[in-house]
């Protein structure tokens, strides 16, 4: 088998190189990131599931900005009801931790969580971003009908071949096949037949979905360099999505106490864990997760759990503790690099792989 680097997604999608920035919603996902990688020959996504629909249409001015070339923006395609029901339970087990950051005790009356999603989406058909993708489940119909009218690019996160097929008949122009190696929150469409997510390994999971689609696959999950880009081609995949990758990219907006964090981890260090959101997420295991699993709480679903939490990843956040942030990460983090630009990490990527398939085709 002559594997080859430019696949027909590159031209699908507008793009010199089958890299995908995966749409980090929160903090590190940035409009300086985005553009970088799509300047650099990717698909830059912004991850905009947390932002306000006119933050949303101001970002995607913006990275027009700064690049002429295709770019993405994620969406969380779910209605973001609160359930309130253990709300005080949840409430109790977190007052040793708002003590430990000095935050003052919470009021769980003005618990709400924001319910955006038909704003955001209609910012991004107005604005008519090139592709949009979602997570959590698939873009409703009337969306979808509009979006393809337009002319736009649509992609959903899948963990399983179930999902990917719904995927397509939906009409998803690609899938992008999230493994259970991939950092923060994936894409499973249906927490109460998968309470902890679909937990498919990306080695396995890849080659099921490309045997049994005709829309291209993205392979994500532990895949930090040109080995897992080549790997994944020759699993069936069209291109790779990265976002571990790039966390600690000089763009990335990730808190530095997050990012030394990441860069002092290994493939041991993270565990999945709904302390912080509600949905299970990968991450490097700190002080909160051990101290809510320790609590015995259940936590709330989300998105009313992620709400709850916010006060305090914030007030990390502005306190550089990492032992109580979201440190979301994949399991290759020995593979980071430091003070590296998104461009150089596409760059680096693709001459690794080059550099495998041409000894391949020399042998």
């Amino acid at each position: 088998m002559k594997l080859q680097l430019d696949t027909p997604l590159c031209q699908q999608f507008g793009i010199r190189y089958p890299i995908f920035l995966a749409g980090m919603a929160g903090g590190p996902s940035t409009v300086r990131l985005t553009s970088a990688v799509s300047n650099a020959g990717g698909l830059g996504t912004l991850g905009a599931a947390y932002m306000k629909p006119d933050a949303i249409r101001a970002a995607i001015r913006e990275v027009r900005e700064q690049t002429a070339a295709p770019f993405g923006v994620n969406l969380f395609s779910l209605q973001m009801r609160d359930d309130k029901t253990r709300i005080e339970a949840a409430r109790h087990a977190l007052i040793p931790i708002r003590n430990e950051l000095g935050l003052a005790e919470l009021t769980t009356g003005d618990i709400q969580s924001a319910n955006d999603f038909d704003e955001q989406i209609q910012v991004l058909l107005e604005e008519k971003v090139p592709v949009i993708s979602t997570a959590f489940g698939l873009l409703p119909e009337s969306y979808m009908k509009q979006a393809k009218s337009a002319g736009l690019i649509v992609v959903s996160m899948v963990t399983t071949v179930g999902e990917a097929l719904m995927a397509q008949e939906a009409g998803c122009d690609a899938v992008v096949a999230q493994g259970s190696e991939a950092g923060g929150h994936r894409g499973t469409f249906d927490m109460t037949t998968h309470p902890m997510g679909a937990n498919i390994g990306t080695l396995a999971l890849v080659p099921q979905i490309a045997d049994k689609l005709t829309i291209p696959v993205i392979a994500a999950g532990g895949i930090m360099d040109g080995r897992g880009l080549v790997a994944a081609l020759a699993l069936g995949a069209q291109g790779v999505q990265m976002g571990t990758r790039f966390l600690t990219a000089s763009e990335c907006g990730a808190n530095p106490a997050y990012k030394r964090a990441l860069l002092a981890s290994t493939e041991e260090s993270t565990v999945l864990t709904k302390a912080f959101s509600g949905r299970p997420a990968r991450g490097i295991q700190n002080a909160f997760i051990r101290q809510w699993a320790e609590g015995g709480t259940e936590p709330l679903p989300f998105p009313t759990q992620n709400t709850l939490t916010r006060e305090i990843r914030n007030a990390a956040a502005q306190q550089e503790n990492a032992e109580y942030m979201s440190l979301w990460a994949g399991q290759g983090t020995r593979l980071l690099t430091p003070d590296q630009s998104a461009e150089e990490i596409v760059v680096e990527v693709m001459q690794q792989a080059k550099a495998i398939v041409g000894s391949a085709s020399d042998s």
